[in-house]
């Protein structure tokens, strides 16, 4: 999965740039000489496990072209606290109004990544699989199930149009499982398969003889859902859902189902601790030019205005 070049994801950086921006940063643009270079660099204040390292380069290039960009570690690998993952260089006012817009995306991207490396560690050894759920930011649906991957999890339903998954409420209107089940394998294209919600043990036997091709163990205990595996005996896959944290979910793979969804994954995972400075000294193996900085973002332009010394430069060659 790779969702960078996607609409909706250059859609999310112009949102997050000009929500920002606003009509132009007036701390930077009344501080910094338009022409002043300077590098950055992205340090870990903790550890953790990288993700979207590959959007730096497209949100800096927004209001720099000419910036350039050099990771020092591999996207979804573990970094040590201190580590510095990634090095900028480019026009000082561009790398200054990128810098919150840059951090947040790796900060949340990053902190989705590592808290599902927690869930999938956790469970390391058994055959069960860690995967997310539509519980995502708005927006963030693409970039924050790619995050969940970057960490070793695995993606449900990307959304409503990727698979059928009949919950509680399907039920309550179909009038039980079996007929819920029996409902949509009459209308639906055999190349769907069929995920059903189930509560007891009565209902997984319900789906089962429904034909269901998966069943989803809702808020089941431990002993339930050592029954329902042996229940099922291979006839379905089994999903186990509902409170699971770091502590219980190694005791639920052990059951034998096939998948753990976590929903906390991406609506729950705290923020990776990562920090950005910025100065005006070379970082070695930068080789290029760098522009004064233009940007536009849906419409509106925000560009790097020329220091007080500049405009009278200019208006004095005018001049002549």
């Amino acid at each position: 999965m790779y969702p960078f070049n996607h609409p909706a994801v250059a859609r999310l950086i112009a949102m997050a740039l000009e929500e920002d921006l606003g009509r132009g940063d007036v701390t930077t643009l009344a501080t910094i000489p338009s022409d002043r270079t300077a590098e950055g660099k992205i340090t870990a204040k903790a550890d953790l496990i990288i993700a979207g390292l590959p959007l730096v380069g497209p949100i800096l290039k927004i209001v720099d072209p000419a910036a350039g960009v050099r990771p020092l570690v591999a996207e979804g690998s573990a970094v040590k606290q201190g580590a510095v993952v990634l090095e900028l260089r480019g026009n000082a006012a561009a790398l200054l109004i990128a810098e919150r817009t840059l951090l947040n995306f790796l900060q949340h991207l990053s902190g989705v990544a590592t808290l599902t490396r927690r869930f999938v560690a956790a469970v390391a050894g058994t055959a069960c699989t860690i995967i997310d759920t539509r519980k995502t930011l708005p927006g963030f649906r693409l970039l924050d199930k790619y995050a969940v991957t970057q960490g070793g999890g695995a993606n449900h339903r990307m959304g409503l149009d990727d698979g059928i998954l009949i919950k509680d409420n399907h039920i309550a209107v179909c009038g039980g499982v079996g007929a819920a089940v029996r409902q949509a394998r009459s209308r639906a294209s055999a190349l769907l398969r069929i995920e059903v919600e189930c509560t007891t043990l009565a209902e997984v036997q319900e789906a089962l003889d429904a034909r269901a091709d998966i069943i989803l163990l809702d808020n089941m205990t431990t002993p339930q859902m050592h029954e329902a595996v042996r229940l099922v005996n291979g006839r379905a896959l089994l999903e186990a859902s509902g409170n699971m944290s770091l502590e219980r979910v190694r005791e639920v793979a052990e059951t034998g189902v096939d998948f753990i969804s976590v929903g906390a994954l991406t609506h729950s995972a705290p923020a990776a601790d990562l920090s950005m400075a910025v100065s005006c000294e070379e970082v070695s193996g930068f080789k290029f030019q760098v522009s004064s900085s233009k940007a536009r973002v849906q419409g509106s332009k925000f560009k790097v205005q020329a220091s007080q010394p500049e405009r009278q430069k200019a208006k004095s060659k005018g001049q002549k």
